[in-house]
């Protein structure tokens, strides 16, 4: 391959070196910042020779290269571009700041929401268990002893989360804007502080208490935020600006006392006298109007939002729902945006699944059955990205489907007590009306399955030439090119023209002790499509990355969450540790080994800090990618289930 040729081809094919914002690269992936999207031709990027995918993500370029090839190609672009390499830091930085306000706002929501979801699952999932306990003793199905320390601590705890809810946005805000984010949970408590009165009494007690305000210019009610999510975001992000400022203004001696008084009590006053009255009248006002959109008369605007959920899961518009269901859990009692995105998803999960039952070409098969599994569960992206839109029809059939389940569900009021769990498990936050769920699910993934079943078809194989090959002649090929490998050792020529023997079969043991995954959980695309090449997914138990077997390091990367091996068969191996763990700089990663050192199997390549992995909000799941299995003729993968450092996980045969 001519790497030079490869990053000219890309430079000219993205609009040329001054199209260029930032260039950077992880393990796989060449990641560029662009200018002008208009001017990058995505289509022609793809055929240029070695790039194996593009696609556009977090406001990136992406365009995969595969271990190895994309270091080499990288270090031509940036010469031929006359650009200097940037850090994945200031490659993020630059392409946060290149997407435009709107979708800016968005990922900011996400920012926000996305680490107080396990929170608020925990007590969406306790609400909805001990609201059916309470509707089965009260209608008699059941006899329990309310007043039991089990039954009075889980009243207790189920409603927690909600109850302080501002204090986790205002300190999750806080990190998102830049802020101090104990400051931030302050300004929080600040706006439920219990000598306001709280907004859950105001429809039953009226208000109770208002206070003159900017020395007697007007009134304000003496009611608390409880419920309200919009006034905490935008009065945590004038903390930040406060605070900032005076950081840049206040003596350093005078620091530490001046910038957190006058940040609190600057903030909490304009908040409490105009930010929090005109944002709750606009939040309710967004409020009311996706209700009345979810409550049109014969479910249409139902219709329509389920149909469109899943395109804006593509886009990353749906971080923001989090704050909707939020919203109307705090109004309504419950949320009717939740049953919407369950009967989405599950839809995308039977759009895969028709795929999976109806293909005839076992690599279809194989990611789309744990995909569409994934989906049902509430976890879409693998079947979405990895499946359905990469052949369109099963992905409308997906929408279509959600589009159904979602117009019963408006027509039968469908409602969930809680958030942040959709799919088959989201029954339990749905246990009022748990037949109405039921059913819902049924519609969506019975007309997604039905449509996707029905216009699914396999691509016909392509000759070299560009024709159809018929099966006998492919299968006659594929027997003859499996025929070549009979033997127990080949023979191949290096570049000094002296023979080396070479196996023709070799096992690849687990790198590392824990549990083979399918690949629907990965959450990385890239990865569960096995756009890379063949993959196995394992969950770690412990950080310890030991080589799979004897093999020579092509490649340790600086941030020390990858490597490449060449193995003894000529499998190339890319080990990547977490997802998008590239991100953390190297933070948690200690390299063992180094470029170009000969290892045995069970030698240390890598040693990774779990708990610094996942306590900066990502997955530690581990890949194990063979980057060239198109040179072997039999590829096999171990099954999901435990992983020993010792058990083969991949067997490669010439």
């Amino acid at each position: 391959m001519d790497y030079r040729k490869t990053a000219q081809d890309i430079l000219d094919k993205v609009g040329g070196g001054k199209n260029i914002v930032s260039a950077a690269h992880c393990a796989t992936r060449l990641r560029l910042v662009i200018a002008d999207n208009s001017k990058a031709d995505k289509t022609a990027i793809e055929n240029v020779e070695g790039v194996k995918g593009v696609f556009e993500a977090s406001g990136q370029l992406q365009i995969i290269l595969g271990t190895g090839t994309v270091n080499k190609v990288f270090d031509e672009f940036i010469s031929i571009a006359g650009i200097t390499a940037s850090s994945k830091a200031e490659a993020k930085e630059a392409a946060a700041q290149k997407q435009n306000v709107f979708m800016r706002a968005i990922k900011l929501l996400g920012d926000i929401f996305v680490p107080i979801i396990p929170a608020i699952v925990a007590s969406g999932f306790l609400m909805g268990i001990m609201n059916s306990l309470d509707f089965m003793i009260n209608n008699g199905f059941i006899n329990m002893d309310t007043s039991s320390s089990i039954y009075v601590f889980a009243n207790l705890f189920s409603n927690t989360a909600y109850t302080f809810l501002q204090i986790l946005i205002a300190f999750s805000a806080a990190k998102a804007f830049g802020a101090n984010p104990y400051l931030g949970a302050v300004i929080g408590m600040i706006m439920i502080n219990p000598s306001l009165q709280n907004a859950y009494t105001v429809a039953t007690e009226g208000v109770q208490q208002t206070q003159s305000v900017f020395f007697g210019l007007y009134d304000i009610d003496m009611v608390g935020y409880q419920g309200h999510v919009i006034p905490v975001v935008i009065a945590v992000w004038l903390l930040s600006v406060i605070e900032k400022k005076l950081h840049k203004i206040v003596p350093e001696v005078l620091d530490l006392f001046v910038t957190p008084l006058v940040s609190v009590f600057v903030t909490g006053y304009l908040t409490l006298s105009i930010i929090g009255p005109v944002f709750v009248w606009a939040e309710n006002a967004i409020l009311g109007g996706i209700q009345w959109m979810l409550t049109l008369p014969l479910g249409i605007g139902s219709l329509i939002m389920g149909a469109l959920y899943a395109p804006t899961v593509v886009t990353g518009i749906h971080q923001m729902y989090t704050a909707i269901d939020i919203g109307q859990i705090a109004q309504y009692g419950v949320t009717y945006w939740l049953p919407l995105a369950s009967a989405a998803n599950v839809a995308q999960g039977a759009a895969a699944l028709a795929v999976a039952l109806k293909s005839k070409d076992k690599k279809i098969k194989s990611l789309a059955l744990p995909s569409s599994l994934s989906a049902f569960m509430g976890i879409t992206e693998p079947a979405i990205f990895g499946v359905n839109l990469r052949f369109f029809k099963p992905f409308i059939a997906g929408c279509i489907g959600g589009g159904c389940g979602a117009l019963y569900a408006s027509i039968v009021h469908l409602g969930a007590k809680g958030t942040g769990v959709t799919g088959i498990f989201g029954i339990l936050l749905c246990l009022e009306q748990p037949v109405q769920y039921l059913i819902e699910m049924v519609i969506a993934v019975g007309v997604a399955f039905t449509i996707s079943f029905l216009i699914y078809r396999d691509a016909k194989p392509e000759t070299a030439a560009g024709g159809t090959a018929s099966g006998a002649a492919a299968g006659a090929a594929i027997a003859d090119h499996a025929a070549e490998g009979a033997s127990s050792v080949m023979e191949e020529t290096d570049e000094n023209d002296s023979v080396k023997a070479v196996p023709a079969e070799e096992e690849i043991k687990s790198p590392v002790k824990g549990k083979v995954i399918p690949l629907a959980e990965v959450t990385d695309e890239t990865f569960a499509s096995e756009m890379l090449g063949t993959t196995v997914a394992i969950e770690p138990e412990d950080g310890k990355i030991v080589a799979p077997c004897d093999a020579e390091v092509l490649n340790v990367f600086d941030t020390g969450h990858a490597v490449c091996l060449t193995t003894q068969s000529g499998g190339e191996l890319l080990i990547h540790v977490g997802v998008d763990t590239v991100k953390m700089e190297g933070k948690g990663f200690t390299k063992k080994v180094s470029d170009g050192a000969k290892v045995h199997a069970g030698d240390v390549l890598i040693e990774a800090d779990l708990d610094t992995i996942r306590a900066a909000g990502y997955p530690a799941t581990t890949m194990v990618i063979l980057t060239n299995a198109d040179d072997f003729a039999e590829v096999t993968k171990a099954e999901p289930g435990p992983a020993a450092i010792d058990q083969t996980i991949m067997n490669l045969k010439k």
